[in-house]
């Protein structure tokens, strides 16, 4: 060989956070169960072609069968396919509620770490207002008022969970503009609203996913909880929420209706969780 080999540059700091990701066994069977998810909730319909309202009192609470692979409801309706169009929902409940999320808590929190004095004052002090009112009990109000459904959902569930993430997003922002960078683009003339979203809150964007990710389980188990009070999802519409109130009365004679979307939930929700957890540690430096 000739000469000496050029050096090869450090990796970047999101290449480690990959490798220190795929490290760890749990967030990466954790991000392959919500694959399965996803395709069995997205892709499950477009392959299992049966009417999820077709109703068939001659066929109600049947068992497993190569007709009805996971038996049938109350109403002789399907449950597989059920599952699969209830996991739409809930899903894109849990996406979009973090979505709504996110924009209010980046918005808020950014703005109030970066201006600080009394727009850090006022805002800071609207979070403590809406932290010190449940989420919860203003979700079960705001739909009861409104009415049910997937936009209201998404819309109620962001709007009241958007506060702990503001409050991270405040304190990373306090750290990162003292950083040099920004404070050259400050001696550069850059705009203030510039130098927030072009060098600060590309800082910020790690603390941002791993929230959204622990987020979204949130965000299932609060449709799963309003669908089950009633206030959610309304049948003829299937969500896993909507799937347990309409099993609560048949525990005894036929708990498997209980068990399926029960155990989506209960399987997304820790899988999100553990997922978020990984990200958490692969998204910090000190972390081995």
């Amino acid at each position: 060989m000739q000469g000496t080999l050029a050096q090869r540059p450090p990796p970047s700091p999101a290449r480690r956070s990959v490798r220190r990701l795929r490290r760890n066994p749990a967030a990466m069977a954790s991000l392959t169960v919500l694959l399965l998810i996803v395709a069995f909730a997205l892709l499950g319909p477009l392959l299992y072609r049966v009417s999820p309202e077709a109703i068939d009192f001659s066929q109600q609470f049947a068992g497993p069968s190569w007709a009805h692979p996971l038996g049938t409801d109350e109403n002789g309706r399907d449950v597989l396919i059920r599952l699969m169009l209830g996991g739409r929902v809930s899903l894109a409940v849990g996406f979009f509620a973090v979505a709504v999320s996110l924009v209010f808590g980046v918005v808020i929190g950014g703005i109030s770490g970066y201006f600080r004095g009394a727009v850090d004052a006022v805002l800071m002090r609207f979070t403590d207002g809406m932290l010190a009112i449940p989420g919860f009990f203003i979700s079960l109000l705001a739909l009861t008022f409104f009415g049910a459904g997937l936009i209201q959902l998404v819309l109620v569930i962001g709007l009241t969970s958007w506060m702990g993430l503001a409050r991270l997003v405040r304190g990373e922002v306090l750290r990162e503009r003292e950083e040099l960078s920004v404070e050259a683009a400050r001696a550069l003339g850059a705009a203030e609203l510039r130098i927030l979203r072009r060098h600060v809150l590309p800082q910020v964007t790690p603390t941002m996913i791993v929230n959204a990710t622990i987020g979204i389980s949130f965000a299932i188990l609060s449709e799963s909880a309003l669908s089950f009070l009633g206030v959610g999802i309304q049948p003829p519409d299937a969500s896993w929420g909507n799937m347990l109130t309409g099993a609560q009365n048949y525990l005894y004679s036929s708990p498997w209706l209980a068990v399926y979307p029960g155990a989506l939930i209960l399987v997304t929700v820790i899988a999100f969780n553990l997922l978020g957890d990984g990200l958490r540690d692969a998204s910090d430096p000190k972390h081995v």
